[in-house]
């Protein structure tokens, strides 16, 4: 990997993890990793006011990756943000329920082209508060990048609790977490009590205004793939202090973050996308599926509503 110190890395990334970043949406066709598509993503998303990048994490479809499209990945999002004149921070989505299987992934990907981890918790195997301490701590301490932690226990079956979460921002290599607990309380306590410098971004599309509100530093957003510069506007003006240009501005796009999981994500965002020609297919992996009739039609009417041009029938 690189020869900065670790500190360094830590550092850099702990200061980028804030704002409006993207967790990208991986494009397919005949079931292949479709690397125009996905140079044109990045490019689009590089002169916009996007302040990193997350891949293959849920967005992602990371789960239906192998190791090789992975690596490609990582390398074709480092290559055209590099070509765009910004050095946008990548992060890369990772995701287990083996600690030593996670560990064998972290060697791996030591030396790709990216900034840090967005690691989850354990799946299925439901593990006390104690062994997720431990799990994340042993990852933390073996990884040649700084890690983001990812809670989110509707989907993994186990929340990291505050109390954990604050053992776990102590340590050097955890510098921020995607929160997706769906519990507002449990977030404002954490953000309270957590040790500064420490970022939180909420990675819920539906409470981006009032995790904002609440003192989070950003978001991960499958919805700002749409209306991008909208979405920034909300974080951009809060801090200006003008809470109703904020409150009118997320007004405007609210909405997108209901009909974009109107079905399982990412298809509806990857049927929008191919719509307006950014990607060439909405094509998804088993076991998900591309949208119905009815939600596509809902999504061509919301097109046409905003008047967006349509570039490519999906």
């Amino acid at each position: 990997m690189t020869d900065q110190p670790t500190s360094d890395l830590q550092s850099r990334l702990q200061g980028q993890l804030q704002g409006l970043w993207l967790p990208l949406v991986t494009p397919f066709r005949d079931g292949a990793l479709d690397e125009p598509s996905l140079r044109r993503l990045v490019r689009h998303y590089a002169r916009g006011p996007v302040d990193g990048l997350i891949l293959a994490a849920t967005s992602g479809e990371g789960m239906s990756l192998g190791s090789d499209e992975l690596e490609r990945l990582a390398t074709l999002a480092r290559e055209e943000s590099s070509g765009s004149g910004r050095h946008l921070p990548i992060v890369l989505g990772l995701s287990g329920a083996s600690t030593a299987k996670m560990m064998d992934a972290l060697d791996e990907t030591a030396d790709w082209p990216i900034d840090g981890y967005l690691i989850a918790s354990p799946y299925y195997t439901r593990p006390s508060q104690r062994g997720l301490v431990q799990h994340f701590k042993a990852l933390a301490d073996h990884a040649s990048w700084p890690i983001v932690l990812y809670n989110i226990p509707y989907r993994t079956a186990v929340n990291l609790t505050n109390e954990t979460l604050l053992e776990l921002a102590a340590h050097r290599n955890i510098v921020g977490i995607k929160d997706c607990s769906a519990d507002r309380a449990q977030s404002v306590d954490f953000i309270r009590r957590k040790p500064s410098g420490f970022r939180v971004l909420t990675g819920e599309d539906a409470q981006y205004h009032d995790a904002l509100s609440d003192g989070a530093d950003g978001a991960i957003l499958l919805s700002a793939h749409l209306e991008t510069e909208a979405f920034a506007s909300v974080r951009t003006l809060m801090q200006q202090g003008d809470r109703d240009g904020a409150s009118a501005c997320w007004e405007s796009i609210s909405e997108l973050t209901r009909l974009l999981f109107a079905e399982p994500s990412p298809a509806p965002a990857k049927y929008w996308l191919a719509r307006q020609g950014l990607i060439d297919s909405a094509e998804v992996r088993l076991p998900m599926v591309e949208v119905g009739a009815e939600l596509a039609a809902r999504l061509d009417a919301e097109i046409a509503r905003r008047r967006l041009p349509v570039l490519r029938r999906a």
